[in-house]
């Protein structure tokens, strides 16, 4: 790299999972992790000239019957003589009384950027850079591991943030983070260097989209020797996930394939002791063995196949 030549700016430590663009609506998503003090939600969009209401909950899980607990559910009302926001939560098919802002700062016609930050006690909520309400939890955020959103509404984007963006004792939020999409150091084959190996409790993470119409993916951790000391392949023809020795012996995994063409997935292996553990969309899906001695001898990360990537973190 010349002196002068700068490294594109890195989303890993602000995006938390991929930005979705034009949802169709209702639409229901997993948010990766779950919700914690400090994460924030961003949604961009338009309210139709005829909108009578649309609303954003936040759910403990996406079944359908039975219903999930809703820990907060958020609802503008346009259709009424006074428009207003209806902050509620869903507990045991019961909902619980409701919290009422009078004044409505979405219009019909117009556009905006919401942000539903969330602290330890409350979830904070701006409108187009301007605080708007505060709702304080009745369920444990910890439960919520589900985004749905219903109604009169057309989504341009929906951003998973993994920061408090606020500077301490500042009450003004911010504008929103530009989505770092096309970067050059995310194109498929991608690979990064490990140049002290792995350790325990060390994470990797990948973030990304499958194709269209996918054929295979491939992550290899490379030793010193430039040798694939660790594989993991996804098969889509079969639908297999597999760790590959390397010698070539393929070893299954025995868990539900969760690669879909077109979806958001995530991959994270966590060094162990023992060798690695696999995770994948938040589901652990066991694990490989590998010496401690092997783990720190691993010195590359390549990652080819049928995917477009949006974050690399290791």
């Amino acid at each position: 790299m010349s002196p002068g030549e700068k490294l594109d700016p890195l989303p890993d430590a602000f995006i938390l999972q991929p930005p979705v663009f034009d949802p169709v609506v209702p639409y229901v998503t997993t948010i990766f992790g779950g919700l914690r003090a400090g994460k924030m939600v961003m949604l961009q969009g338009e309210v139709p000239l005829d909108a009578r209401r649309f609303q954003v909950d936040f759910q403990c899980g996406c079944s359908l019957h039975p219903r999930p607990d809703i820990a907060i559910h958020f609802n503008p009302r346009f259709h009424t003589t006074q428009p207003h926001v209806i902050c509620n939560t869903l507990h045991d098919g019961r909902w619980l009384a409701e919290a009422r802002w009078p004044r409505l700062a979405l219009q019909r016609g117009g556009s905006f950027l919401i942000l539903f930050l969330f602290g330890h006690e409350e979830m904070k909520v701006s409108v187009n850079g301007q605080h708007f309400l505060h709702f304080r939890y009745r369920l444990p955020l910890s439960r919520v591991d589900t985004l749905g959103i219903f109604g009169d509404i057309l989504v341009k984007a929906v951003g998973f943030l993994n920061v408090n963006p606020f500077a301490e004792g500042s009450s003004e939020y911010p504008v929103g983070h530009p989505f770092l999409l096309g970067s050059p150091r995310l194109e498929v084959p991608c690979s990064r260097p490990l140049p002290r190996g792995l350790w325990p409790g060390q994470v990797i993470v990948l973030r990304g989209l499958v194709l269209p119409e996918p054929k295979d993916f491939t992550l290899r951790l490379l030793d010193k020797a430039i040798r694939a000391a660790v594989t993991l392949k996804a098969s889509f023809a079969d639908r297999t996930l597999a760790w590959v020795s390397p010698w070539g012996r393929k070893s299954l995994i025995s868990a539900p394939f969760l690669f879909y063409p077109q979806r958001f997935f995530e991959v994270l292996l966590l060094g162990q002791k023992g060798g690695l553990q696999l995770a994948l969309n938040g589901q652990a899906l066991g694990a490989t063995s590998l010496g401690r001695q092997a783990l720190e001898q691993l010195r590359e990360l390549q990652v080819s196949g049928s995917i477009q990537l949006y974050c690399v973190h290791c």
